[in-house]
């Protein structure tokens, strides 16, 4: 069974980092895309990186580019979304998903949310002004 879930959120300052792991489980990584998603009080869901392990694409929403980034171990098993230069406007729960990549038709895309059908419960990341 395909299972992930996101950790590591909290509350930070603005200009802070925090560095959200998630763990999936249930597959093998190198045969998935992996994106991490957030969505705000009152917005709808947004991609905001997306990779995949096999290939090393990745893809990153140009709102968080230049401060967000997002890494896979595959000797772990892990993926990481690494956030550094945190604003107020990232506050929001952070979620990561999974897709065979070969459904995505070997492309990462802008991480569309539906295109991912495996999600994970997600982590709230708060960022005070």
């Amino acid at each position: 069974e395909v299972q992930l879930q996101a950790f590591g959120g909290g509350l930070v300052q603005a200009g802070g980092f925090l560095r959200l792991p998630c763990p999936p489980s249930g597959f093998t990584l190198e045969d998935y895309a992996i994106s991490w998603f957030r969505q705000a009080p009152g917005k709808e869901r947004e991609g905001v990186s997306c990779i995949s392990s096999s290939d090393g694409m990745t893809y990153v929403a140009d709102s968080v580019k230049g401060r967000f980034t997002i890494s896979a171990d595959n000797a772990k098993n892990m993926v990481y979304l690494q956030m550094n230069n945190l604003k107020p406007e990232d506050t929001a729960v952070y979620y990561c998903a999974a897709q065979p990549y070969y459904r995505l038709g070997y492309t990462l895309g802008r991480c569309s949310v539906e295109k991912y059908a495996h999600w994970g419960q997600g982590t709230l990341v708060t960022v005070s002004s």
